[in-house]
This record gives structure tokens, C-alpha cells and sequence, in this order.
């Protein structure tokens, strides 16, 4: 079972959706269901409302009865109850203001490690990609108050911010990376050694964590950013 982390975009385009499903087909077959139940955790924006990238993960993974999925959506500030992991098979963490998220699932923490260590395929839609990281970047635009990306992509924070995610994968993750400019944010967080290493993923583009080698599904690129000695080198890996 994998890790499917998408950079934001629609989730069809990102090519993750029929990976993610099959591995959470496997996994319902191995208990004797025949559609699977995934978890989708929603955190509403700071108006209330509902991230329009819910509503598309829903659609598009429980399109055709592909799959039950199963949408909890809390408000900014609310934790998710542990009740949200139990008889699933897979588990969406969904897009929106990224510190919400890591607050949000901080009860769940340890019980998520557990169940990806198990087998549970995971899957991180934008904010849901940035937390499943060791140590997770949050946002921010700047630096020692030098502008690094623009606000726009802040999570509503000043400064870069990271701290402890989920630790699913061992690379600090940023997303939306052309379409946003973030990779410079995390080009940033790279030379002033906050990180050193992190991968910062398009829209329209899936990073598949599994056993073997790192799989890049959909239209677009994933960066490696590497913290040298003396410089921070940047590379890509194209679908």
C-alpha cells in the first residue's frame, strides 16, 4: 500500500484517483467488501465553508459507486474525533488552510501512523500532502522578513513555519509549486536551513510513496530541493 500526496488541482487530472481506489479495493476485499469505505477529512475555511476541493475528492473517488466515501468536516479549530479512522480502508486528509489541518488531526496522529505502517493507503490533497511529512511546513511568505513567496500562498501566516506532521514520509513536502510559487518558498526554507531536504509538487500532480521507487503521476513536475554545504541544488522528476 502507498502514499499518494497531490500538489492541488483536480484530483482526476492528477492521475492519483485509480491507484489510490485499487489499493483501497485490495484492502475492503481482504476483510470481504466489495466497495471500499474511505475516511475524507474536510476542515471548513475560516468562513465556514466547505473547501471546493472537497466536493471533487468525493466525486471523483466515489463516482460510479466506486467506493463509499465517507466526509467529516470539522471547523477551523475543532478536532476530528478518533471515531473517523474506524472500518475504513483507505483515508483522504483533504486541502484548505494547512495549520487547521495539523490542529485538526492532532488526536489522530499516532492512530494514522499506525494504520499507514499497516497498510492503509493515505492519501494528502494539498494541506493533506504538507502535513504527512516528519516535519511539516505550514506556510509563510517570508524569511527574516524577507518575501520568499507571494502572500497569497501564506496559509495565513507571516513568517515560514514548520513543525512536527505525521511523519508518513520523511521529506518536508510543499505543494501548488509552479502554479503558486511555493517552490521558492521551500528553496527558501533550504538555504536558511530549516530544511534540508523537501520535495514541493505541481497542481495536477501526484507523488506515490511506496515500497519501490518514487512514482510522479499526472501533468505536472515534483522538485527535489537538496540543502548543500554551500548552495541548495534543484532538480525535477517529470511524469
Amino acid at each position: 500500500m502507498s502514499i499518494h500526496l497531490v500538489g492541488g488541482g483536480l484530483l482526476a487530472a492528477s492521475d492519483a484517483a485509480a491507484p489510490f481506489l485499487a489499493e483501497a479495493t485490495a484492502r475492503s476485499a481482504a476483510v470481504g467488501r466489495t466497495v471500499p469505505r474511505i475516511g475524507l477529512l474536510s476542515v471548513a475555511g475560516p468562513d465556514g465553508s466547505s473547501p471546493s476541493s472537497t466536493a471533487d475528492i468525493a466525486e471523483t473517488l466515489g463516482g460510479a459507486r466506486a467506493a463509499e466515501v465517507l466526509v467529516t468536516e470539522v471547523a477551523p479549530g475543532q478536532p476530528f474525533s478518533t471515531a473517523v479512522l474506524s472500518d475504513i480502508d483507505a483515508l483522504v486528509v483533504g486541502g484548505g488552510r494547512t495549520p487547521d489541518y495539523l490542529d485538526a488531526v492532532a488526536p489522530l496522529v499516532d492512530q494514522i501512523r499506525l494504520l499507514v505502517s499497516d497498510g492503509l493507503p493515505y492519501l494528502g490533497y494539498s494541506a493533506g500532502a504538507m502535513i504527512a511529512s516528519d516535519r511539516a511546513l505550514l506556510g509563510g511568505w517570508r524569511v527574516g522578513g524577507v518575501e520568499v513567496c507571494p502572500e497569497g500562498a501564506s496559509e495565513g501566516l507571516d513568517e515560514v513555519e514548520l513543525r512536527e506532521g505525521l511523519g508518513l514520509v520523511d521529506l518536508t513536502i510543499d505543494v501548488h509549486a509552479v502554479q503558486a510559487g511555493t517552490l521558492a518558498r521551500l528553496i527558501a526554507s533550504a538555504e536558511a536551513e530549516f530544511v534540508t531536504a523537501g520535495l514541493a509538487i505541481d497542481e495536477d500532480t501526484a507523488l506515490v510513496v511506496g515500497e519501490g521507487a518514487l512514482e510522479v503521476r499526472g501533468s505536472g513536475s515534483v522538485w527535489r530541493v537538496v540543502a548543500g554545504d554551500e548552495s541548495v541544488s534543484v532538480g525535477t522528476m517529470g511524469a
